[in-house]
């Protein structure tokens, strides 16, 4: 009867140590498939710096702002100067002539060199109010927003030339 109790004990010890073993760090990852189809073995991760999942350590409380993130951009921003895009002068018919290559140079970096269906190159700041025809002043923008978009603009460069 002795005997029994003492596997008893050793099985009920073992049994709730099992979980602890798992914590330590302990995991199994089975095989799997990744989307790409390649195929991952299966494996036992070893925890960083021989520390365990279980008890994590203790991170230093600080109370200073977070830093923002500094988002790599593929290019860096250049402001556009004066002198490298003067403000163009109204043809006859009234219309600023715009200029072909920041058109183009626009297209190729934002990445449809053909064009965006549905969509067409507006001028944030319009050209009648000083905004320059270069690629840094250009957006694509839906037409049926751009239409309502020209018809005030339309409206603030008349009374601007009225003036």
């Amino acid at each position: 009867m002795r005997f029994y109790r003492l596997l008893l004990a050793f099985l009920a010890i073992s049994i709730l140590a099992a979980p602890l073993d798992a914590q330590r760090g302990r995991v199994h990852v089975r095989g799997y498939t990744r989307r790409d189809g390649s195929h991952v073995a299966p494996y036992t991760p070893s925890t960083p710096h021989g520390r365990s999942y279980a008890t994590p350590t203790p991170r230093p409380r600080s109370y200073a702002a977070p830093r923002a993130r500094r988002v790599p951009s593929a290019r860096p921003y250049r402001a556009p100067s004066a002198r490298s895009h003067p403000r163009a002068s109204p043809n006859s018919r009234g219309r600023i002539p715009r200029s072909r290559e920041a058109r183009d140079q626009f297209l190729r970096r934002s990445g449809y060199p053909h064009g965006r269906p549905g969509y067409v190159v507006d001028h944030i700041v319009p050209l009648c109010a000083g905004g320059a025809d270069a690629p840094s002043n250009m957006q694509w923008q839906t037409v049926e927003d751009a239409k309502v978009k020209d018809r005030q603009e339309r409206a603030t460069c008349a009374a601007r030339r009225h003036d």
